[in-house]
C-alpha cells in the first residue's frame, strides 16, 4: 500500500541529517513511552466508541510502529518487510484451521491448538525466565497483567475448583488484611492487598469478564458521581468537610438516583408530532 511507504519515508525524512533534532535522538528505550501512552489512547477511543478519534489514534499507533522500526532498520537489524513476513507466516501457521485441513470444533479447542502451536514455537528459543508460565511483560497494567498469569497457570493445570472456592479465598485474604491492618504492619497491608487484587482478577477470568476494563467502568461510575455530588454541594453553597458521614451516603445516593434519572431520560425515544411519517425521508419506505 503506498500510503504506508509514504509513512517510512516520512520516518526516515524526519530521522536525516536534515530532519527534526528530537526525532533525530531518539533510541528505541526513549520511544518506548510514547508506544505505551499511544495504545492507551487508542484503547481509551474504542471505548468510546467514537470512529474519528479512532481513525485519528490508529494513526499514531501506525506512526509509533514505522517509528521504532526505522530505528531497528537503521542499525541493520530488520526491515518492515521482514517484521511483515514474520507476522504473516506466525499468523498462518498459528491457524490451520483456517489455512490447512485441521478442523475446530470448539473455542477450548481453538484455545488449546493455540497453546499447544505457541509451545512448540517457543521450544528452540533460549528460555529467558526460571519458570515455565508464560509471564506478560511488566508494563502491562497491574490487573491485566495478574489475569494473564492467571490463565497462564489454569491452562497447565492449576485451577479452582469452583467460583465457590474463589469466594473463600477473597475471604481469607480480607480476613489477613485485616490482621495486618490491626498489627500496623505496613508491609503486610501492602502483601495482602496485592494478594486481595490477584485473587478478585481470578474472579473475573473465570466469569469471563476483563478485569482491567470493570476496574475502568467503576473508575468512571465513581468519578460520574462525584462529580454530580460536587455539582449538588456547589448550590447548597456547602463542602464535604461540612457533612458527617450519613449525609454523605444520602448526597451519594441522591447523586445515583439523579444520574440514573438523566441517563433514563437520554434513553427514551423522541416523541413523534402527531400526523407524522413514519416513512424514510429519501426512499419513501417504513
Amino acid at each position: 500500500m503506498q500510503k504506508f511507504i509514504d509513512l517510512l519515508e516520512l520516518v526516515t525524512r524526519l530521522r536525516a541529517p536534515n530532519g527534526c533534532p528530537w526525532d533525530q535522538k531518539q533510541t528505541p528505550q526513549s520511544f518506548k513511552p510514547y508506544l505505551i501512552e499511544e495504545a492507551h489512547e487508542l484503547a481509551e477511543a474504542i471505548d468510546l466508541d467514537d470512529p474519528d478519534h479512532i481513525r485519528e489514534e490508529l494513526g499514531d499507533m501506525l506512526f509509533q510502529i514505522a517509528f521504532l522500526n526505522g530505528l531497528y532498520s537503521e542499525a541493520g537489524h530488520f526491515s518492515m518487510e521482514e517484521v511483515l513476513d514474520t507476522i504473516i507466516a506466525k499468523m498462518i501457521r498459528r491457524h490451520p484451521h483456517v489455512f490447512g485441513d485441521s478442523k475446530i470444533e470448539s473455542e477450548e479447542a481453538l484455545r488449546r491448538q493455540w497453546n499447544d502451536i505457541k509451545a512448540r514455537e517457543n521450544e528452540g528459543k533460549e528460555k529467558k525466565q526460571d519458570n515455565s508460565l508464560a509471564i506478560p511483560p511488566p508494563s502491562l497494567p497491574a490487573l491485566k497483567r495478574a489475569q494473564r498469569v492467571s490463565e497462564s497457570a489454569a491452562q497447565k493445570g492449576f485451577e479452582w475448583p469452583d467460583i465457590e472456592s474463589v469466594f473463600t479465598k477473597i475471604e481469607e485474604e480480607i480476613a489477613e488484611c485485616r490482621q495486618a491492618i490491626k498489627e500496623n504492619d505496613k508491609d503486610g497491608v501492602v502483601e495482602e492487598i496485592g494478594d486481595l487484587l490477584f485473587i478478585i482478577t481470578n474472579l473475573g477470568r473465570l466469569t469471563n469478564t476483563n478485569s482491567e476494563d470493570a476496574l475502568h467502568a467503576s473508575i468512571s461510575k465513581f468519578s460520574a458521581r462525584f462529580t454530580e455530588m460536587e455539582k449538588i454541594l456547589q448550590q447548597s453553597q456547602e463542602n464535604f468537610a461540612d457533612l458527617d458521614f450519613v449525609s454523605m451516603l444520602n448526597l451519594w445516593r441522591q447523586s445515583k438516583a439523579t444520574i440514573a434519572a438523566n441517563q433514563t431520560k437520554s434513553q427514551s425515544p423522541l416523541p413523534i408530532p402527531v400526523g407524522a411519517s413514519l416513512n424514510h425521508p429519501q426512499t419513501g419506505k417504513k
